[in-house]
């Protein structure tokens, strides 16, 4: 269907409404229903967007420690032979010329995470 056709029939259809307190009252209790699920999805964004920010955050520092363990302590991490440590000290040293990726996306990430918060609270007002 046309957009000009669904218009005609719109300002064709003209529907009466009866002076009824009853449909009137109904349709209040159903918009109430509605503005509590908007507050609820609104309170559920929020808490998702908190929780994104603290999970890049806490990478982006565990990822910086990383960094700094290996480029600045090679040899402590020498001393790590079995269990996780030793699984860790391995991956690290294999992808070490990689990590500054990971923490520069993480970093990338927070940022336009945290920006994009403040653009849409800036532009809501």
């Amino acid at each position: 269907m046309k957009d000009n056709n669904i218009e005609d029939l719109l300002r064709e259809a003209k529907p009466v409404v009866k002076d009824d307190p009853a449909f009137l009252m109904e349709t209040r209790r159903r918009m109430e229903q509605v503005e509590g699920i908007k507050k609820e999805v609104d309170r559920q964004h929020k808490n998702s967007r908190i929780i994104l920010i603290v999970t890049l955050a806490a990478g982006l520092v565990l990822g910086m420690l990383a960094m700094a363990v290996v480029f600045l302590f090679p040899e402590q991490i020498q001393g790590f032979q079995n269990g996780f440590l030793a699984n860790v000290r391995n991956f690290l040293q294999s992808y070490k010329q990689y990590l500054f990726f990971g923490v520069a996306a993480l970093a990338i990430a927070l940022g336009i995470t945290l920006g994009s918060g403040r653009r849409s609270s800036i532009f809501s007002a």
